[in-house]
């Protein structure tokens, strides 16, 4: 799973769709996971990171990292 090739994203958290002119921002751990992300970091990856650097309990980084890929999805973000 990734972006599509036309997608820009910034460190800020900030993601643009120039095919729609649809753009997105998300918050400081958004743009983290984004970086990771990008990085092609694997989900579980990313959970690890992130469970390493805050008081997080993973199950529920699961549901919310589940949740915001989703969104990803929904907007017609990703390539599969």
């Amino acid at each position: 799973m990734r972006f599509k090739k036309n997608i820009a994203t910034s460190d800020t958290g900030f993601i643009f769709n120039p095919g729609s002119g649809d753009s997105f921002s998300s918050n400081a751990i958004g743009s983290e996971i984004l970086s990771f992300f990008k990085e092609d970091k694997s989900q579980n990856e990313i959970i690890e990171l992130i469970c390493a650097k805050y008081d997080v309990e993973k199950n529920q980084l699961e549901k919310d990292l589940d949740d915001f890929f989703s969104q990803l999805r929904d907007h017609n973000l990703l390539e599969e």
